[in-house]
């Protein structure tokens, strides 16, 4: 064993020296296990995207999906805390399990819809879809943030939610194959749903192959204690109210509930004047969209041009102007297409398609985009795994409060343009609190007001060599060293 330095400030960690083959350095590395995470998301967010961004889960009409998508996002509400609390008491590795095995029977009721038309097995698809995603997006953020060093938490993050992506466009390829000849509106053939319950289903083994924190190893050969297991569920849960009321979390709850509120209004807008074709089309560009997002703030982010501060206010400067812009853009389209007698079925043959497809296409953009600076903040603000688990449940559960909503209002038949309004009402509101707390991102996370969720020093616990068992392997969780 040798003692070394952390990176970035950190304290000293001890190294293992005992040799290992290339294969179980690999398949114990972090980038391997955040590939595997961003698999496992192609097959299960991936392939719900793929369906939901046809528009109503590829129906003829939204307001069922719609309901059944804000049921999903209701369970995660609370599910997404509670999930993450138990992924410290039980493992990252058990919860990733679990968040395997709910999303498929959505998509089968999808089918059984579709075919026959049963509507009650789509509201106990989005119960089983909102239990299984509160789950995964509990564990496998934590995974994708808290394996790797804060130097490559752009880059992971990337390669993981650009992974989710592939499974829209493995998908939305399928669905546009199979309806190419539909240029009229209706729904989607239901052949569509086999193959991509399929695909659901490889989910669970891929999650079999995740490493636990432990056994994890790096570059330099170190191996870590698992920070995320056999924690009290009491004392987790004071460190996630406490967590909760730091500023840095408090001020990034606007964007977190507003910001993505236009996806519910995208749905509506390809159901209502675009073909079948087109609609999938859709599904096909907007993972083209959010898959380019990913590349491009990947590599930004880790740019070493700038320092984070500054990242962070060029980022969000270029996001209020632009989605200001897009807002302004969609207005128009949707009044003009509202008023059209007769009603207006839009097929990539027609001549208004570039300008009423575009857009769509550009919000999917922005949307992913956002996804991608909200995970990075959180990873510039919380370092240590035990943390970032705890705060990547209360992400996801206070987006699943304006998803939520949002569904809600897009079930409820209103007009089209009431829920555009509505959503462009939300991004405003996010503005002010957003601009405060991109003003406080660090340039590293040891630098951050320490996030003590529970007034203890949970932001900056570490775990220490026992004299008594200096063999054992650990690593300082300082709030400089990831796991």
């Amino acid at each position: 064993m040798s003692i070394e330095t952390g990176r970035d400030g950190g304290e000293e960690v001890v190294a293992e020296t005992k040799p290992v083959t290339r294969f179980t350095r690999w398949y114990r590395s972090p980038l391997f296990n955040v590939i595997v995470v961003g698999l496992i998301s192609f097959t299960q967010p991936g392939i719900w995207n793929a369906l939901n961004n046809t528009g109503a889960g590829g129906q003829q009409e939204p307001y069922l999906v719609n309901g059944s998508n804000s049921l999903t996002f209701g369970i995660m509400v609370f599910g997404c805390p509670l999930f993450s609390v138990l992924a410290n008491k039980f493992g990252l590795r058990k919860i990733l399990i679990i968040g395997t095995l709910g999303y498929a029977p959505y998509s089968a009721s999808l089918y059984v819809n579709n075919r026959y038309g049963v509507e009650w097995f789509v509201l106990f698809g989005g119960v089983t879809c909102g239990i299984a995603a509160s789950a995964l997006w509990a564990s496998e953020g934590a995974i994708a943030l808290g394996y790797g060093d804060i130097k490559d938490r752009g880059k992971f993050t990337g390669i993981w939610l650009g992974l989710r992506e592939l499974g829209q466009l493995i998908g939305s390829s399928i669905q546009l194959s199979l309806n190419v000849k539909n240029g009229q509106r209706g729904k989607v053939g239901y052949s569509t749903y086999l193959v991509l319950i399929s695909l659901q289903c490889l989910g669970l083994p891929l999650a079999l192959l995740i490493s636990t924190p432990e056994k994890l190893i790096r570059r330099d050969g170190r191996k870590t204690l698992d920070p995320t297991k056999d924690k009290a569920v009491l004392v987790e849960a004071k460190k996630l109210w406490g967590l909760l009321k730091t500023k840095q979390f408090l001020l990034l709850i606007p964007i977190l509930i507003g910001f993505n509120w236009n996806s519910t209004y995208q749905g509506i807008y390809l159901t209502k004047y675009f073909s079948v074709r087109a609609r999938t089309l859709g599904a096909l560009s907007s993972g083209l969209a959010a898959t380019a997002a990913n590349v491009f703030w990947g590599w930004f982010y880790d740019l070493k041009i700038w320092s984070r501060p500054v990242l962070a206010k060029i980022t969000w400067l270029f996001f209020a102007v632009f989605m200001l812009g897009l807002f302004g853009w969609q207005v128009s389209n949707e009044k003009l297409y509202e008023e059209t007698v007769p009603k207006i079925t839009i097929d990539w043959a027609s001549p208004e398609f570039g300008r009423a497809f575009a857009v769509n296409v550009l919000f999917r953009f922005m949307n992913e985009s956002h996804y991608m600076f909200v995970y990075w903040m959180i990873g510039a603000f919380f370092n240590d795994l035990e943390t970032l688990t705890l705060a990547i449940g209360l992400l996801r559960s206070f987006e699943s409060i304006g998803s939520c909503i949002s569904f809600g209002v897009g079930a409820a038949q209103v007009s089209p343009m009431v829920n555009l309004v509505i959503a462009f009402a939300m991004f405003g509101i996010t503005i002010p609190a957003t601009t405060a707390v991109v003003y406080m991102v660090p340039e590293n996370p040891a630098n951050a007001v320490k996030s003590s969720a529970s007034g203890s020093d949970s932001a900056n616990n570490e775990t220490r060599v026992d004299p008594a068992a200096v063999t054992k392997i650990v690593s300082a969780l300082d709030g400089t060293k990831s796991i």
